[in-house]
């Protein structure tokens, strides 16, 4: 496996449900990569899991990923919920179907291909890589509007 990739992710809604936006700053050695996109209307989790599946997504063979993302939700679905989801049939402990389960599908597979380290950071709070994620979604909501 090539050297780690460090990926910091961000997701945006003006309003939520609403105009959403997504950003990833994609950082290996020396180079960067920035991604990001838009939808109409969308939720802030959308976004943040859309995130990283397009940053996943991006990486052209299998890496060690260092990914950064100030979503609880993203984090510990991943880390915490998806594998008891996935035993459930994509239902959760309460038997109700899991919310955004295209997208946990898609992240699911992109996962299974990385080795990932997942961290959470603090939303607004100065760390770097995490504010210019923030940036790229808000600048993909601002050229969608």
């Amino acid at each position: 496996m090539p050297g780690t990739v460090i990926i910091h992710t961000d997701g945006a809604c003006r309003g939520n449900p609403g105009v959403g936006g997504w950003g990833a700053l994609l950082t290996f050695g020396e180079r960067e990569k920035t991604l990001y996109g838009a939808e109409p209307r969308t939720t802030n989790n959308r976004m943040e899991l859309l995130a990283a599946i397009e940053a996943l997504s991006a990486l052209r063979q299998a890496c060690r990923v260092e990914l950064y993302t100030d979503s609880r939700y993203l984090r510990d679905g991943v880390m915490r919920w998806m594998e008891a989801w996935k035993r459930k049939n994509w239902k959760t402990s309460q038997r109700k179907p899991v919310k955004n389960r295209d997208l946990w599908e898609r992240l699911d597979r992109l996962v299974g291909r990385h080795d990932i380290t997942w961290h959470w950071v603090k939303a607004h709070a100065g760390n770097a890589g995490n504010e210019r994620a923030d940036r790229l979604a808000n600048r993909a909501i601002d050229e969608l509007l």
